[in-house]
């Protein structure tokens, strides 16, 4: 493959993936003419074009462009699809996008945030806390940074460690298990956030979970470090490498939480790292969970030598990610709070800081499954968590690359709900359900395509 300096034109099959996106938008700001291709048109393919990147939504191979020096696809692209098939068939330079990253990171200074929760926020606390202490940084994020609003972020900056080490510029990837993708990946400092039941469709056994976990720290260099979650089921496989386990509220971790207190729109608290207290940060954004994600951004940061105060003040600034814990709404009468949780140990730490923040609210949860085989294989996991909410709202399964599955609907969940209301409703049901009823603490929960109705929902309360 050329050197990626030499790469002058890149097309994108899947081009609207939020992973995709955010390397479409490295090659065009390093001067490369970028097109692509996607099913769906979205917020996000929009954006794209606002940026100078032509999409198509039509796999037509008359639109496909011939004069191109690389074609990027996602394991999501059918196999059967034209312009895979056209691009494969006639010997273009084809890669996947996690291939594509692997070798942005081997000449690079990365740190790789992989995990079954938590890893977007992650990545971006990490960039953003370089980024505001001065290193120039390449972020590649699954989610929408607030402070940047993209899910790709360069910035500028010129500072050398105060160990004496200049690391040029520094990529923070988050690095994604799906598909085993960060096993591309070559980083000198890693993040693992959780090991669970996901992706089973893929690894079929939590057992073969472990071992894609264990493989990625395996690829992370001799010199290099990790910062893992505490209490996690690889921790007595890991290779031999400085590492710290941290944690929320587990004291016998190396970096952990021993006091917080919720404040108006976020979280006063005080950090453990290694026996000495770091004491009064202040996080911005709702959700006990981002937390330990700033815990876990905090361990990778005093590693880099970063000063307390720059740790401190980034964090204050710190504004989230779109759809993590995301307060779409809100007047003296109600909430409307949305989130990407698709798993039940998310929604479980979501409604359970939601119910901190607000104990005395009612809370409505709907909730948009994904994925049949996720549907099928966390069926009563997902009944569990959902009914600490006092009323959940389901809506139909979002297949996003599967197929329907015999006997594979919402009602699996449905079934199993214990809480005191339930609803079951077809997605385009959601805007008349709301219409007609009041809520205190509304929540919109899922990875499908739910967030196309949060400003007609928004807009609707604020009629209220």
């Amino acid at each position: 493959m050329k050197n990626l300096k030499d790469i002058k034109k890149v097309y994108f099959l899947g081009i609207g993936g939020i992973g995709m996106s955010a390397l479409a938008r490295y090659f065009k700001s390093h001067g490369a003419d970028v097109n692509g291709y996607d099913k769906t048109q979205t917020a996000l393919t929009d954006e794209l074009e606002r940026e100078g990147i032509h999409v198509i939504f039509e796999d037509n191979l008359n639109l496909y462009p011939k004069e191109i020096d690389l074609v990027v696809y996602t394991p999501a692209i059918p196999k059967d699809h034209k312009g895979l098939f056209f691009y494969k068939d006639n010997n273009y330079e084809l890669r996947k996008r996690s291939e594509v990253l692997g070798i942005i990171s081997a000449d690079r200074f990365t740190i790789a945030v992989a995990g079954s929760h938590g890893k977007t926020t992650v990545s971006s606390m990490i960039a953003h806390i370089l980024i505001q202490s001065g290193f120039k940084t390449t972020a590649f994020l699954g989610g929408i940074c607030n402070n940047y609003n993209s899910n790709y972020i360069r910035s500028e900056g010129s500072k050398v460690l105060s160990f004496g080490q200049d690391l040029g510029e520094v990529a923070v990837i988050e690095a994604d298990e799906f598909d085993r993708s960060f096993h591309c990946l070559a980083p000198d400092m890693a993040v693992i956030t959780a090991v669970d039941n996901d992706h089973l469709d893929i690894y079929g056994t939590k057992e073969k979970i472990d071992e894609a976990f264990i493989e990625f720290t395996n690829k992370i260099s001799e010199e290099g470090f990790l910062a893992i979650k505490s209490q996690q089921s690889i921790e007595n496989k890991l290779p031999v490498l400085d590492k710290a386990f941290y944690s929320l509220h587990d004291i016998t971790s190396d970096v952990y939480c021993p006091q917080y207190w919720v404040t108006h729109g976020g979280y006063l608290f005080h950090v453990n790292y290694f026996g000495t207290e770091i004491k009064n940060l202040r996080l911005n954004i709702g959700g006990f969970h981002n937390i330990e994600n700033a815990i876990a951004a905090i361990t990778i940061a005093k590693e880099l030598k970063i000063s307390n105060e720059d740790i401190k003040s980034a964090l204050a600034s710190f504004k989230g990610i779109k759809r993590r814990f995301e307060k779409v709404f809100e007047n003296d009468k109600m909430i409307f709070i949305d989130d990407y949780a698709h798993h039940p140990e998310e929604i479980r730490v979501f409604v359970e800081s939601v119910r901190e923040i607000y104990p005395k609210k009612k809370i409505t949860a709907v909730f948009q499954p994904h994925l049949f085989s996720r549907t099928k294989d966390l069926a009563k996991e997902f009944a569990e968590q959902l009914s600490k909410a006092d009323e959940v709202v389901l809506l139909d399964i979002y297949p996003a690359r599967e197929s329907p599955m015999a006997g594979v609907s919402s009602d699996l969940i449905f079934n199993q709900l214990t809480c005191a209301q339930k609803s079951l409703i077809k997605k385009d049901e959601l805007i008349d359900f709301v219409k007609n009823r009041n809520f205190e603490v509304l929540l919109t929960i899922g990875a499908g395509d739910i967030d196309k109705y949060l400003q007609p929902i928004a807009e609707i309360l604020k009629g209220k």
